[in-house]
């Protein structure tokens, strides 16, 4: 065996494949994962040889005979490369062959018949290449093969009826194409795993369909399959099933009773009729059930209380009427809850706040009346509450104070002044309190809430002078009659003319007594307002004490730059972190600070939190033990820790400054105004650059447990940084009072397995920097009117598969050469989001295909 796997080879030699071609006994040469360029080199001799790996470079060009002369060949990988042309047919003896995969390249034309020759595949990987026409029928005929991945191509025609003789067949994946006709029946009775979504397969499932005992997963989804849903013999093996956006009709089986390992159930976006039936109730290790976008009638089973697993529960949009059930509130481990769009009436279960794990709640546009339950407020995790749409009244209580993507109380009963209870919403980003009965005048709290983009506040009784928001701000106040623009501070104020007949001696004396008036107002109010902060003593007036500092128990630098440490002040950083207007960014886990130091110097202060329990708390020498690690990572596009500061209740991190604030403030906040794609691209790649670092490190690939464009740092256009990378040692999930997937991750960038695997991986790292390139692509947020992103896109490229519309058109206008680069990213963050795990690439081959997509 010889292994050069893993290193940073360029070029292979001629004269190097000719004495390896030498070697007696050669039975495997790797050199995967490498930056080998160039066309394959031709193999003579290697007559011993069975496995030859060429993945993860950048070769390229047509592949001809270069490996017919392997005839012991029985593995060959190559993907993850640059080839073009057609798939190569002469691959050495064709007896032998056992193992071929040429995924993620550029592969046109159709799949040779000449393929189908090399009668001993178990393996067939030609995924994610640009593959056209129909399968060879005769494939079939490949009578061991157990793997047959076709996915992500632009292969039509049908589904070949002869892949239901191979036996041996157990994975079959052939998603993301334009497969139509129906499923030949029979297909599944040998396999564990099938996907075909994002296809335009028609007609109904066959009825033997669900029936094999080793089936695990079906991936049917976003197709036009009609009829109902097959209820013979369900397999009890059955762990995911998705059927959602095709035009399925009938009810939901009861069937599905005696699936007791199924984890994932998703039937959304059909026309499925009837009620919900209980016996799902007994689907005990369900974590997520989408029923939405149906015709469902009838009330909501209490039986789903018994759903102790459930993590999702999405039923929006149906015909639902009677009240909640308070048995809903017992799915203690529930991170979404969405019954929108129905029509459910009485009031919101003032036990919801036992679901401590939610962090979206969606009940708007249904006929909920009543008050909002008091006990909300201490729902901390809570990230979005959607109410609007109902017939909610009465007093408005405390908002959960993690509040960050909306609060939604539109459309109902409310009235009165807007509470005073919401100014605790900092890291809120919309609010909406539209067509209500709200009066009095805006608050000028609102305008301290500093992650707020926007605020609705059309169609109220509001009056008087509307308060200054930021820039940043979307505020709409259509239909207040009586609110006003407040007056341009620099503008002067007309003359008046005394009214017609009055002596313009009485104006001079009456003018004369309006400012004494004036004058002795504001000096009483001066004095009313000094007198809250100052405490009179018999002798003096003394001023009123400051807050006190964080006490410092220990603080220590982790850099060596001699720069750093002159200028960090830990005295006047813990003055920084106690004033909260130095406040300039909140996330889940931590507080930004911006601190200036006394050279005038300005850092970040970062503030973590020990009264939460979700904190491992140790020892601080381990504490800081893991900082030191952290601060060794040499890479620029890494946010490393300069030192940190421990104090009874709280650890505060010091990092570099970083001007251009973060990804989200650019893209979304800013409009991404300032982003032309060559601003965008560098982002891309140094964010790759990043990831790739700390997924390979040493000691171990350091996880991220919170990637979004919120924790991408800016220090200029071309200079991002990857923070929060010391969450994965000091957060302890199992503590937290939120599920796994509710600390791993934002909404929107939460990968899909995280619902029921319970486990953070590179492969959902690789996940949400896949959101981020189609954030950067399309310029929109990962969660937009409530439709995750990598959704949004998977969908509308099934529907109109040259993808143009999906980019962002101000930049791909600009010319042909932006248009094609961003189209080779576009396919990049596809394979990224793809919704299995085990087929994303890896960080380094993600970095490698962005910088040649130049």
């Amino acid at each position: 065996m010889l292994n050069v796997s893993n290193n940073r080879f360029a070029l292979i030699p001629e004269e190097f494949i000719t004495d390896c071609g030498k070697i007696d006994g050669l039975k495997r040469l790797d050199f995967s994962k490498n930056r080998l360029v160039g066309n394959l080199p031709k193999f003579d001799g290697f007559v011993g040889l069975e496995i030859l790996d060429l993945s993860y470079n950048s070769l390229g060009g047509k592949i001809s005979l270069e490996l017919e002369g392997l005839v012991g060949l029985k593995s060959l990988n190559l993907s993850f490369n640059q080839f073009t042309g057609s798939l190569p047919t002469q691959l050495g003896n064709s007896t032998v062959l056992e193992e071929l995969l040429m995924s993620v390249n550029h592969f046109v034309g159709t799949i040779p018949v000449g393929i189908m020759d090399y009668r001993n595949l178990r393996l067939l990987d030609l995924s994610q290449n640009n593959l056209s026409g129909s399968v060879p029928d005769k494939i079939g005929e490949l009578s061991k093969l157990e793997v047959l991945i076709l996915s992500s191509n632009k292969l039509t025609g049908e589904i070949p009826k002869s892949l239901s003789d191979i036996t041996t067949l157990l994975r079959f994946a052939a998603h993301q194409n334009q497969f139509f006709g129906s499923i030949p029946s029979g297909l599944t009775k040998s396999l564990k795993i099938l996907d075909l979504s994002y296809n335009s397969l028609g007609g109904s499932i066959p009825s033997d369909f669900l029936s094999p005992q080793n089936l695990q997963t079906v991936d049917l989804s976003n197709n036009q399959l009609k009829g109902s849903i097959p209820t013979a013999n369900m397999s009890r093996s059955l762990v995911r099933l998705r059927l959602g956006s095709n035009q399925l009709d009938g009810k939901i089986p009861a069937s599905f009773e005696g699936l007791k390992n199924l984890m994932y159930l998703e039937l959304d976006t059909n026309n499925l009729t009837e009620s919900i039936p209980p016996q799902l109730g007994s689907c005990h290790s369900l974590a997520l059930l989408d029923l939405s976008q149906n015709r469902l009638t009838g009330t909501l089973p209490g039986e789903l209380g018994k759903l102790q697993s459930l993590q999702v529960l999405k039923l929006q949009s149906n015909h639902l009427t009677g009240e909640i059930p308070v048995e809903i509130t017992q799915l203690l481990n529930l991170s979404t809850l969405n019954i929108s769009g129905n029509s459910l009436s009485g009031p919101i279960p003032s036990s919801i706040s036992r679901l401590q794990k939610l962090t979206s709640i969606n009940l708007q546009s249904n006929r909920l009346s009543g008050s909002i339950p008091d006990s909300l407020a201490s729902m901390t995790i809570l990230l979005e509450l959607q109410l609007g749409k109902n017939q909610l009244g009465g007093y408005i209580p405390k908002m959960p104070p993690n509040l960050q993507i909306s609060l939604n109380l539109s459309s109902n009963l409310f009235k009165g002044p807007i509470p005073k209870n919401l100014d605790g919403l900092s890291a809120l980003e919309v609010l909406d309190l539209s067509n209500n009965d709200f009066s009095g005048e805006i608050p000028e709290f609102l305008t301290g809430l500093k992650s707020l983009t926007r605020l609705i506040l059309t169609n109220n009784s509001l009056s008087g002078y509307i308060p200054k928001f930021a820039t940043f701000v979307v505020l709409e106040t259509l239909g207040n009659k009586d609110l006003k623009q407040a007056p341009s501070p620099n503008a002067s104020p007309a003359p008046r003319q005394s009214k017609k007949g009055t002596p313009v001696a009485v104006t001079v004396v009456l003018a004369v007594a309006a400012a004494v008036f004036s004058g002795l107002v504001v000096t009483i109010a001066v004095i009313l307002f000094s007198r809250r902060y100052y405490k009179v003593n018999d002798e003096q007036l003394q001023p009123r004490e400051d807050p006190p500092l964080p006490q410092v128990l220990e603080g220590n630098f982790l850099t060596g730059n001699g720069i750093h440490k002159s200028n960090i002040d830990f005295t006047k950083a813990m003055e920084a972190v106690a004033d909260p207007s130095n406040i300039v960014l909140k996330t889940r886990f931590s507080t930004y600070y911006e601190a200036v130091m006394p050279t005038g110097s300005t850092y970040y202060v970062k503030k973590l939190n020990w009264i939460d329990k979700i904190f491992q708390l140790g020892s601080h020498d381990k504490f800081g033990n893991e900082l030191e690690a952290f601060a060794k990572l040499n890479n620029s596009n890494v946010m490393i820790p300069l030192a940190y500061v421990l104090t009874v209740d709280s650890a505060y991190l010091f990092y570099e400054y970083a001007p251009k604030g973060t990804l989200f403030d650019g893209l979304h906040k800013n409009m991404g105004n300032d982003m032309d794609w060559a601003s965008r691209y560098s982002i891309a790649v140094g964010v790759a650059q990043g990831l790739a670092c700390l997924h390979v490190c040493a000691s171990g690939p350091i996880i991220l447990l919170d990637l979004s464009s919120r924790n991408i740092f800016l220090k200029s256009l071309k200079e991002p940084q990857v923070g929060d990378i010391e969450l994965y040692k000091v957060i302890d999930p199992s503590k937290s009072t939120g599920s796994l997937s509710t600390i791993a991750g934002t909404v929107g960038y939460i990968p899909p397995e995280y619902a029921y695997t319970m486990r953070v991986t590179t492969a959902g790292n690789v996940y949400s920097f896949g959101v981020i390139l189609l954030e950067l692509l399309t310029g929109k947020p990962a969660v937009s009117e409530g439709t995750e992103l990598a959704k949004w896109v998977l969908s509308n490229r099934a529907q109109y598969p040259n993808s143009d519309h999906i980019l962002d058109f101000s930049l791909s206008r600009t010319s042909s050469a932006v248009k094609s680069q961003m189209l080779a990213v576009l396919k990049i963050a596809l394979g990224c989001v793809n919704v299995s795990p085990e087929a994303r690439p890896k960080m380094k081959s993600v970095l490698r295909m962005l910088v040649n997509a130049r």
